[in-house]
């Protein structure tokens, strides 16, 4: 006969073998989910737009944000980081990037939104190089899972102009 800490052992390691074997299916399972997320902003107003006494350029702007982000919630999704940053080019720097605004979305009821803000970091530029300047607003997510590997993506919204003249 088995003793009493042979067959908890045994137990045990089943136990464990169908946890570890579920988790691995959770994450594959993720594979085969094709996300089609969509994000719309809407820049209003350039608050301000000035010369700082060191010489750096800093922007505020109104935004309006919409995205739909549900299709990259499947049941093996814990939450969504995402953020909408600011991508231009300098002289110095072949790809600038500035967070503009982030959040964390907890659940797929909370992937559909629509948000009137501010930026809420501030937009700087290190140096006199945002005056005229185009540049690429790009909503950036990160799918958090409750088992296997996070992934990333992005949206690119190309076509935005700062003004000429600070204000």
């Amino acid at each position: 006969m088995h003793s009493f800490g042979y067959r908890a052992n045994a137990l045990l390691t089943s136990a464990v073998t169908i946890l570890a074997l579920m988790c691995a299916m959770a994450s594959v399972s993720d594979n085969f989910n094709t996300p089609t997320p969509s994000a719309q902003v809407q820049v209003l107003n350039i608050n301000w737009f000035q010369k700082q006494p060191n010489g750096n350029d800093e922007v505020s702007m109104t935004m309006n944000i919409s995205a739909d982000l549900q299709s990259l919630f499947t049941w093996n999704t814990k939450q969504v980081f995402v953020f909408l940053a600011a991508e231009y080019e300098t002289p110095k720097n072949s790809l600038n990037q500035i967070s503009l605004w982030d959040g964390i979305i907890p659940s797929k009821e909370h992937a559909k939104f629509w948000i009137h803000t501010s930026n809420k970091y501030r937009f700087i530029d290190q140096g006199s190089n945002l005056r005229g300047k185009e540049y690429n607003l790009t909503m950036h997510w990160h799918v958090m899972p409750k088992t296997g590997k996070m992934f990333a993506d992005k949206i690119v919204m190309p076509g935005y102009r700062l003004p000429q003249e600070y204000r």
